[in-house]
C-alpha cells in the first residue's frame, strides 16, 4: 500500500455502503435529521465522532464495526465468488428451493375463492331485498 492511500477514509466507507445500499444523500440526510450538504461533509471527513458513526450506522442498517471494517475488495470478492459458484453449480441452496406446486394454479385457486365469495354476497343480498 502507498503512503498516499489512506485504508480508513471512514466517510468514503459511508459513501460507498451508502451507494451499494442505493440509497441517495438526500434519504440518508433525512433519517439523520439533517441536509443533503452535511452528508456530503461528513463522507469527505477522514474521521466521525463516534456518536455520529452509531446514528449513521442506524440509519444504515448495520453496525458501527461493519462500517469500520467495510472493504471494497470484501464486496467485490463476495461478489465474484458467488458468480463463480452459480457458474460452477455449486450454490445449493436456490437449487433446493424449488415450488411444490405451481404458483399460477395458486393464483388462480384464490380468483375462484374470490368469485365465490362475490357469488355468495350477491345471494345473500338478494335474499335480503326480496325479504323486505
Amino acid at each position: 500500500m502507498s503512503a498516499t492511500t489512506k485504508p480508513y477514509h471512514i466517510g468514503r466507507k459511508i459513501s460507498r455502503i451508502r451507494e451499494l445500499k442505493d440509497m441517495k444523500q438526500e434519504a440518508l440526510a433525512q433519517a439523520l435529521g439533517t441536509n443533503q450538504q452535511a452528508i456530503s461533509a461528513m463522507e469527505n471527513s477522514e474521521n466521525i465522532d463516534e456518536e455520529k458513526l452509531k446514528e449513521v450506522a442506524k440509519a444504515l442498517g448495520m453496525t458501527v464495526e461493519a462500517i469500520k471494517n467495510f472493504s471494497e475488495e470484501a464486496v467485490i470478492n463476495y461478489f465474484n465468488n458467488i458468480y463463480d459458484n452459480e457458474i460452477n453449480g455449486s450454490i445449493v441452496a436456490p437449487q433446493s428451493n424449488h415450488c411444490s406446486f405451481n404458483p399460477l394454479d395458486k393464483v388462480v385457486e384464490l380468483y375462484e375463492r374470490l368469485v365465490q365469495v362475490e357469488k355468495d354476497k350477491n345471494e345473500y343480498l338478494e335474499k335480503l331485498l326480496k325479504g323486505k
